[in-house]
């Protein structure tokens, strides 16, 4: 099956933004998309990701600004007329239908020929790996294979964009790991173009070229998978890109880039400045479990930086083990570790300055603290 129908340069969202009711679920998305993408929005529940899906699928109309393909304005086109095909998370199959006859159905709605349809079907069904189910109705198959029919249905139809909307988060890790590969195999096999809804960052990483993180219904950063995992322009960026241990930290001296930082649970801590900040300032460090480091007997701190700590959690995760300690103001701190220490031993952890990331505060990051604590922020900041 070859991608042909439909086939275009570039996708474009000028400015689109949706609201309801008032109330601002998307505002001022501005994307430009190449054909063969592979993109991924990414984002918390409620952060717009879904919105921007169903805006370009057109089961929401916009609220502002355009969409377009190759110039020409789509976004105010009825949505069956966009040649897109969509994923859903829930798979919305239709349950007396064998999974041939799913797959069809599309095909049948355009008055394919029935020849075509009975080839294009075919062809779906193995590209899917699904030819010993043919027949089957969707309640006897298992969720992987479910949603390979909601895939080969989308893709049978040889659209120009597929959609898919947090379409693995119904199945356990297993399925999901096999899914996601799946997806990119015949993402890469039919020379697709994909927009792909998710809140796993991971699965994000391991799929996407590039990865688009939205929080409030505004774009945080857009790049691929390497600059956000490794340079989040924001805290709320770094947040959902693993950085789990955020920490609000006071700036006590400032040169070139590097910063002094004292906090809760940190003391004398050099670290680097992402934003602007001035000594005096109120900022939040950011720092990734796999950056921390305990440190072994003899060693030297790096860059000396010390945090003296006493182990709480231990947990096995294979190759590795995730640590929880405790600093003495009662700070939890996440660490991975090679070997497990001892529930109740005192360690010490360190970290390279140039992973020990420090970003601005605003009063937007306190707005959703109870009214007290937020005007204690905003008298500090």
């Amino acid at each position: 099956m070859a991608i042909s129908a439909g086939a275009f340069e570039t996708l474009e969202l000028r400015g689109v933004g949706r609201s309801f009711g008032g109330q601002v679920a998307l505002a001022d998305l501005n994307l430009t998309i190449r054909a063969g993408e592979f993109i991924a929005l990414l984002g918390p529940s409620g952060c717009g990701k879904s919105t921007a899906l169903n805006c370009l699928a057109g089961l929401l109309p916009l609220t502002h600004g355009t969409i377009t393909i190759d110039d020409e304005r789509i976004d105010t086109l009825p949505s069956e007329r966009r040649g897109f095909g969509m994923v859903f998370q829930n798979y919305a199959l239709f349950p007396h239908l064998s999974v041939e006859k799913n797959i069809a159905f599309g095909l049948q709605m355009r008055k394919v020929p029935r020849a075509e349809i009975k080839r294009r079907v075919a062809e779906a069904v193995a590209l899917v790996k699904l030819e010993e189910h043919a027949k089957k109705l969707p309640g006897q198959l298992s969720g992987g294979q479910q949603q390979r029919v909601a895939i080969a249905r989308a893709v049978v139809l040889e659209p120009r964009l597929v959609l898919m909307d947090e379409p693995l988060s119904n199945l356990d890790a297993k399925l999901r790991l096999e899914m996601r590969m799946e997806i990119r195999r015949l993402h890469n096999t039919l020379g697709l173009t994909t927009i792909y809804v998710t809140h796993d960052q991971e699965e994000a990483l391991s799929m996407a070229d590039r990865l688009v993180v939205l929080r409030s219904g505004r774009v945080q950063q857009v790049g691929t998978p390497e600059e956000l995992h490794n340079n989040p322009v924001n805290w709320h960026v770094a947040d959902f890109m693993g950085y789990r241990n955020l920490t609000d930290v006071q700036v006590t001296g400032a040169s070139a880039g590097t910063v002094a930082v004292e906090g809760t649970g940190f003391a004398n801590l050099t670290a680097t400045a992402v934003e602007d900040v001035a000594v005096g300032d109120t900022a939040r460090l950011a720092i990734r479990p796999e950056d921390f480091r305990i440190v072994a007997p003899g060693d030297q701190p790096v860059g000396g930086n010390a945090v003296p700590a006493k182990v709480a959690v231990v947990e096995y995760h294979g190759r590795e083990f995730s640590v929880g300690v405790l600093t003495a103001s009662g700070n939890t701190l996440h660490v991975r570790s090679d070997y497990p220490p001892k529930v109740g031993d005192d360690v010490t952890l360190t970290v390279e300055p140039a992973r020990a990331l420090v970003y601005r505060t605003t009063l937007e990051d306190y707005a959703d603290l109870a009214p007290e604590d937020r005007e204690l922020e905003e008298a500090r900041g």
